[in-house]
């Protein structure tokens, strides 16, 4: 089916050979399963429901533009590489590794993924109820905006420039480490050296809970409900807590008078 034009496609089983649909454009397929590698390469215009992608269909959707897949279960790793104009809905990725790599114009909605480096260099992302389980998501990502996730992910949106992140809980070590422009609103983290060598993080009404040795030579401007159980060497802005148990500002490393702290009931312990 090499460049097969304009098929509806229902109840088919595509296995024992690669790249049934390669070149392919306006395919319509229905409760279909995918079984051997590369269903869909260099394709344009696919929208899949109710279909299966299993273990061994590596690598299937790469290349390709202006493709929706609704309801489906995609057991294969490495699949969505360098696709333009993708939107999942109600999807799971058991096996997410290296999963939506270098896509571009991204709409996830109501997605669940397990595997490390999801989502990694995409651009011109919005997504909604995501549920992921995976170290490293989002490298890179630029132009990204997240809301209602539940995300259990090391090192999440390391390099990544202009994301915005609402109503969500993230736990995982060195949250954001080198990003620029990472917003988040109504947010709950738990992160070991989190938030650290960030270039502009803006926090609203967050809490940080078991959240140490955070901000460092990070410009922030934070609004913390609660407390942080302590602070090192940011390198400049505001941030306001409850409380902060402990304060970190070595004045050989970072001038301390660029960061101006508000504790609505006590001092910090530590000094300068």
């Amino acid at each position: 089916m090499f460049g097969a034009q304009d098929l509806v496609l229902r109840d088919t089983i595509f296995t024992d050979g690669e790249s049934p649909l390669k070149e392919s454009s306006d395919i319509r397929l229905y409760g279909c399963m995918f079984k051997w590698k590369y269903p869909l390469w260099y394709a344009k215009d696919i929208y899949a429901k109710d279909c299966t992608w299993f273990e061994m269909a590596r690598a299937g959707v790469w290349y390709t533009e202006r493709v929706t897949v609704e309801n489906t279960q995609i057991e294969a790793p490495k699949n969505f590489r360098r696709c333009n104009g993708v939107t999942l809905r109600d999807v799971s990725f058991p096996n997410a590794a290296e999963t939506l790599w270098n896509c571009q114009n991204v709409v996830l909605e109501r997605v669940t993924a397990k595997g490390d480096y999801f989502a990694m260099n995409c651009a011109d992302m919005t997504v909604n109820h995501l549920t992921l389980y995976g170290n490293y998501s989002f490298d890179g990502a630029r132009n990204l905006e997240i809301r209602n996730a539940r995300m259990l992910s090391k090192d999440a949106f390391w390099n990544s420039e202009n994301v915005t992140v609402y109503d969500s809980f993230i736990s995982g070590e060195y949250l954001g480490w080198n990003s620029k422009n990472l917003t988040l609103v109504n947010c709950t983290v738990e992160s070991l050296q989190g938030m650290c060598y960030i270039d502009s993080l803006v926090m609203k009404n967050c809490k940080l809970i078991n959240t140490t040795l955070s901000f460092e030579y990070s410009t922030v401007d934070a609004e913390i409900v609660g407390k942080i159980d302590s602070v090192f060497n940011p390198s400049g802005g505001r941030i306001k807590a409850d409380h902060i148990e402990k304060l970190i500002l070595e004045k050989d490393r970072i001038d301390p008078s660029k960061t101006v702290i508000y504790c609505r009931d006590n001092l910090p312990k530590g000094g300068l």
